[in-house]
């Protein structure tokens, strides 16, 4: 199966997809810092969480994510901006790899 990404405008689109997902992605990549004002990257993850517990979260941001340990959810990964492609692979892949099995 091929991976595809999907992109949307805002947080708020991020939860309409993740809702209707039934299983269909994979993982999460969002930055924290998403339109000032609407839902942020922490909440789109909170909520992706919610509907799988063990759902893999990659977080980017270009400034001081000093509160990932507080808002981010728990088994996630955070880069920092500017990153190598090559670092969110690898990301993504320990957390797939990680994933423990269904019971």
């Amino acid at each position: 199966m091929e991976n595809q990404t999907v992109a949307t405008p805002s947080g708020e689109k991020a939860i309409e997809l993740l809702d209707v997902a039934e299983g269909k992605y994979r993982a999460l990549v969002t930055d924290i810092n998403l339109k000032p004002g609407e839902i942020d990257g922490w909440e789109v993850a909170r909520h992706a969480r919610e509907i799988a517990p063990h759902f893999p979260v990659v977080y980017m941001s270009g400034i001081e994510a000093d509160d990932w340990a507080s808002k981010g959810v728990p088994n996630s990964i955070m880069l920092a901006k500017p990153f190598a492609p090559a670092q969110l692979v690898t990301a993504i892949s320990q957390l797939l790899n990680a994933i423990p099995p269904a019971e």
